[in-house]
């Protein structure tokens, strides 16, 4: 009795069979064009083209035991290796890049910024494949904690920056958006001995993945507010917080931002004494800038220490969603008739020098 397969292939004419075989090898070679494609693809996002680097720009791979973070350094003219000069890290956020395709370098437009005032600009960009949208996994527990993940990764950028290019080591900065701007506020909490400032742009708290948005009431900004002082650990500092919100905000709500404001001011309270008794005498002050002709209408707040060190510095802009404000802006998440967002980061960032532990200045 002949066997069902050798019936099969007894049915098959002989002339057929090369033809199939040619058919696999085919379909073989489209999928791994396709795959090739996919990662050159990927590539181009992330990275960018080479023609997309401009004068000053170079490319980099910091390697440490935590992992490897690719970020592009940008040196203004006035750079000359010997002037220590300012750093400000720009952090992207969700579907965005570093450096490469709708990046935060051409969002921010901080390349511009520095080479008129004089700083240098980091803009480090996440490893492929670590998110679906190429977010920062700042709402990941296992990522919000000194020596491991993304925080380590960020701060030895920092830190390579400042030995590498002789920089200032009292005036590095981060700003982020979104994702990213959870990654500067944490930034801030588990280094605060290499982050003089920290600007969220459409972000929220340390530890935000513990607030339930149906019922946020239910952990209150004090609770998170501990954590992130217990994070800062011996090397505890008032880290002036710059907080920058859309009015009109669906991805991440004023909420969110008014949590961070009421979150950051008790984490300095904690840090002037260890207790949450307005030891600090802050003095608050709240103004609004009219709108006018293509212009957004914000309202700007201060929470300063009697001697005007910034605690919490805030802009609600109203009539503005989740995106990074500012005229020159180039980008998905852009909106060109809000306040200068990376203006307004610099001139924080130069009234905010690192001070020392003790002082909290």
């Amino acid at each position: 009795m002949t066997a069902p397969n050798q019936g099969l292939e007894s049915d098959q004419p002989l002339s057929d069979r090369p033809r199939r075989r040619r058919w696999l090898w085919i379909a073989s070679g489209v999928v791994l064009v396709l795959v090739a494609a996919i990662g050159v693809g990927a590539a181009v996002f992330q990275f960018g083209l080479p023609w997309w680097m401009g004068e000053g720009d170079r490319n980099h791979k910091y390697e440490s035991d935590v992992g490897s973070q690719r970020y592009q350094v940008h040196l203004p003219p006035q750079y000359d290796g010997t002037t220590r000069l300012p750093v400000i890290m720009a952090i992207h956020g969700c579907g965005m890049s570093g450096y490469g395709w709708n990046s935060m370098k051409f969002t921010t437009q901080f390349n511009d910024l520095a080479d008129r005032e004089g700083f240098i600009v980091v803009y480090p960009t996440q490893r492929m494949f670590r998110s679906a949208i190429n977010c920062w996994n700042s709402g990941d527990p296992r990522e919000q904690h000194r020596y491991d993940g993304e925080p380590a990764l960020l701060a030895g950028v920092a830190r390579k920056v400042v030995e590498e290019y002789n920089a200032d080591p009292d005036h590095v900065h981060v700003a982020g958006a979104s994702s990213g701007a959870g990654a500067a506020v944490i930034l801030a909490a588990t280094y605060p001995d290499v982050f003089a400032t920290a600007t969220s742009v459409a972000g929220g708290e340390y530890g935000l993945n513990q607030v339930d948005p149906d019922d946020p009431g239910g952990t209150p900004p004090d609770y998170t507010a501990r954590q992130a002082w217990s994070q800062m650990g011996d090397r505890a500092r008032q880290v002036p917080l710059l907080v920058i919100q859309g009015e009109e905000d669906d991805v991440v709500p004023p909420i969110v931002a008014t949590r961070l404001v009421e979150h950051w001011t008790a984490v300095s309270d904690l840090v002037d004494d260890g207790l949450l008794n307005e030891s600090l005498d802050l003095v608050e002050e709240t103004t609004t800038v009219p709108a006018e002709p293509g212009r957004h209408s914000y309202t700007h707040a201060t929470i300063t220490t009697p001697d005007g060190t910034s605690v919490v510095e805030s802009y609600l802009v109203h009539d503005m969603g989740h995106v990074w404000p500012g005229p020159a802006g180039d980008g998905l998440f852009t909106d060109r008739a809000g306040p200068d967002a990376s203006a307004i980061v610099w001139d924080f960032a130069q009234r905010h020098p690192k001070g020392s532990p003790e002082t909290g200045r």
